[in-house]
């Protein structure tokens, strides 16, 4: 089946939940609607029933497997924090995000549909703003997204404590538009009282009030876009790199935190800022299969130099 979850576990519930639908389902029609052997489901049966759940299987041309009578699911019941913490750790996991039409991504869709609207609302704005990688850095507390997300899905302006990579500490109030994971990452869009916009990372923020100050979010947001677009602004570092190739050509092999990109003539020039030039040249950079030349940025030509060192040294 296209986009569903192969793992065991997963199997054995999609198992379940097709023995509920047609009580009397046969072993090959099991095997058939899960892409499977019947030895496989046979295994997940047992899965289940290792569980505790009674499935029962009577053999013969007309047997098939059912649910013993009277087995009911009990009802469950999540609070505003646990629902936003399900749909966290779902976009935490190694695979990062599921598809839309993978099991894990209808199951949430789906959860998300059955809670109350105060407690639903705010994590399936958030869902709507997902975009998700496999990351090794820390997720944020569960507390602090919850409130968060409760900000932007109710239009509440918020003040944060942040503290920033070089143990810089603050206290701001701020508009928040969304949070977004990005890159294995987790931010908040926002706009401070000044009217910019700013992008802060929530394993960094510390506190979270909300205010009863209003907070408008644009109606044609692009959370995602605009976020990229915001980490390759505002960095200590600037950087300016010339494309012996047409836009149209290079635009395809860069990432919106490396810059903006405009054409000249025949080639195309590519501004930004950074405060990692390392990564910068290693891992965006040396990337694009177009020869270039650093026109601006001496951390950026000294990274370039470091990185072709490298690889010249592990050619002799």
């Amino acid at each position: 089946m296209i986009g569903m979850d192969t793992s065991p576990t997963a199997r054995a519930l999609h198992t379940l939940d097709l023995i509920h639908q047609r009580p009397g389902v046969r072993a090959a029609e099991l095997a058939d609607r899960l892409g499977v052997t019947e030895r496989a489901v046979r295994r997940y049966v047992g899965m289940l029933r290792d569980a505790g759940i009674p499935v029962t299987g009577t053999p013969g041309p007309h047997g098939g497997y059912q649910v013993g009578r009277g087995v009911r699911l009990p009802p469950v019941v999540f609070s505003g924090p646990e629902a936003l913490a399900l749909v966290m750790a779902v976009l935490d996991s190694p695979a990062g995000a599921p598809a839309p039409d993978s099991m894990a991504g209808a199951g949430v869709t789906k959860l998300l549909r059955a809670l109350p609207e105060s407690v639903g609302r705010p994590a399936a704005q958030f869902w709507r703003h997902i975009a998700a990688a496999p990351s090794l850095a820390p997720p944020p507390d569960v507390s602090i997204t919850s409130r968060l997300v409760e900000a932007v899905a109710g239009g509440r302006r918020v003040r944060i404590a942040y503290r920033s990579a070089a143990g810089n500490e603050w206290v701001s109030e701020v508009d928040p538009w969304a949070v977004v994971v990005r890159y294995g990452l987790w931010y908040l869009l926002c706009r401070i009282p000044s009217g910019e916009l700013r992008t802060y990372r929530l394993d960094r923020i510390g506190a979270v009030d909300l205010l009863t100050g209003a907070s408008e979010v644009p109606a044609d947001l692009d959370a995602v876009a605009v976020l990229e677009r915001s980490l390759g602004e505002g960095w200590e570092l600037a950087t300016r790199v010339r494309f012996l190739a047409p836009a149209e050509r290079v635009r395809p092999w860069l990432r919106a935190p490396m810059g903006r990109l405009e054409a000249d003539g025949e080639q195309c020039v590519l501004t930004g800022t950074t405060s990692n030039p390392e990564m910068y040249v290693g891992e965006w950079l040396a990337q694009v299969p177009f020869p270039f030349v650093v026109e601006e940025g001496a951390e950026l030509r000294a990274a370039v130099a470091e990185l072709a060192g490298r690889l010249s040294a592990a050619v002799e």
